[in-house]
């Protein structure tokens, strides 16, 4: 396979000298919370944010006095959006059914699905209010059947993103929280600030936020590991060099160590696309961001043929995969690892972060090798269950016997030897006092 990387990003030893110091960072926040619990996290939103009010949550008067101040078009836009996340939603969720078996005669074998009953939901906004995150995890919780749902997210610059407040309040949140970062994971976690501990947090964030998820697992459920969101555009010689520098530059805009890489087989596009990159930074508005995004962690892969294509991209198992190419379905077809596939040029990454439906919450970080994303499927558990008669019991109870015995596991026999001695029409002697 002809592999040539035309631009590279930061090597994988930088990668995780920064990941080891988020990591420790993270740890002694973790901490502090959960020995303090509301000192701590008072302490750390007024030192990261300058945020410390008298209540974090909101009250049902102020987030109706803050929606008021939205115009209508803005509300009617997030109302349209969570209709498309809803519905799709909603079809996702009829394909979950529960089952039940008989698997031999007498034997019955099921599977329920029951939603987690309280979900902690995460919605950024340090750089930019992600008001269609509230869409993505708060109203796909509900239409899971989550029960309570607390949503949080940081103030902006001192401010109110009310935007973001009106998209939870719409999307059904029980109760919202202006708290931010690792200090918000933790309180939805560990319980602090009037909030009681949830079973489960979700929703994107930063690296910061993104390693309390993975330190807090196992104290409460998470979604997924969404860490600095990355883009791969896959383009062949039928692609023009403006779109794929535009869809490249509109994910490296949310922040400075968030990928971008385009593989292509034109080695046109590969040379080509580093001159369109600079003339289109020169006006765009978040240039700062999105240049800095590129210049370290922007990469341009040169391949030769359509399989090379699919065989590196399984390889990279981006988090956003656009396919600007003639065959988009060959794409569909034979790839197997990414977050979410955006198929031909009429579709975009924009799209499915803000309004067509799909979630937007996905793997980062290569975990789409073994992961999907966020999606009502998160927050059900699929739970099992079983009913036996007597006399299927002493069928199973015999082979259970001798396979328990067989492993030395002699209390589980015991276990079993205890129906065949109740069910059995003879007796069969204890095997131990």
């Amino acid at each position: 396979m002809s592999v040539t990387y035309v631009k590279k990003g930061k090597s994988l030893a930088e990668l995780a000298a920064a990941d080891a110091k988020v990591q420790d960072i993270v740890k002694n926040i973790l901490t502090e919370i959960r020995e303090r619990k509301d000192d701590a996290v008072r302490e750390i939103s007024q030192k990261f944010d300058n945020w410390n009010p008298d209540d974090f949550r909101l009250s049902d008067a102020q987030i109706a006095e803050i929606i008021s101040t939205l115009p209508q078009r803005t509300i009617d836009d997030i109302k349209f959006a969570q209709e498309q996340v809803r519905t799709f939603a909603k079809a996702q969720l009829s394909g979950l059914r529960n089952v039940e078996i008989e698997t031999v005669p007498g034997v019955i074998l099921g599977h329920k699905n029951i939603p987690v009953s309280s979900v902690g939901c995460y919605i950024p906004g340090g750089r930019y209010p992600m008001v269609a995150s509230s869409h993505m995890s708060v109203l796909t919780a509900k239409t899971a059947g989550v029960k309570h749902v607390v949503a949080c997210t940081p103030p902006i610059k001192g401010e109110l993103p009310a935007a973001t407040i009106a998209a939870m309040h719409f999307g059904g949140a029980d109760a919202i929280y202006i708290l931010g970062g690792v200090q918000a994971m933790a309180a939805m976690a560990y319980g602090a600030v009037g909030i009681e501990p949830v079973d489960m947090i979700v929703g994107p964030g930063n690296a910061y936020v993104a390693e309390a998820k993975r330190q807090l697992f196992g104290t409460v459920g998470i979604d997924l590991l969404a860490g600095p969101t990355e883009i791969l555009v896959i383009a062949d010689d039928s692609a023009d060099v403006e779109m794929c520098a535009t869809d490249l530059l509109g994910q490296a805009e949310h922040g400075p160590t968030s990928p971008a890489v385009l593989l292509t087989s034109s080695p046109e596009l590969a040379e080509t696309i580093e001159a369109e990159i600079a003339r289109q930074l020169q006006t765009l508005p978040t240039a700062d961001l999105a240049g800095t995004a590129w210049r370290d962690y922007g990469e341009v892969i040169l391949v030769d043929t359509d399989a090379e294509l699919v065989q590196v991209a399984d390889e990279i198992a981006s988090e956003h995969v656009e396919v600007l190419t003639r065959d988009p379905q060959y794409f569909l077809d034979n790839m197997t690892n990414y977050g979410a596939l955006f198929l031909g040029p009429e579709t975009n990454v924009a799209y499915g972060d803000k309004v067509i439906g799909t979630n937007h919450t996905l793997p980062t970080g290569k975990a789409a090798r073994y992961t999907g994303g966020l999606w009502v499927g998160k927050f059900i558990k699929t739970v099992t269950y079983q009913r036996v008669t007597e006399e299927a019991s002493v069928v199973i109870g015999e082979y259970g016997s001798r396979l328990c015995e067989l492993e030395g596991f002699m209390g589980h026999k015991e276990q079993c030897d205890l129906r065949l001695r109740r069910y059995k029409k003879e007796a069969v002697a204890p095997t131990h006092q």
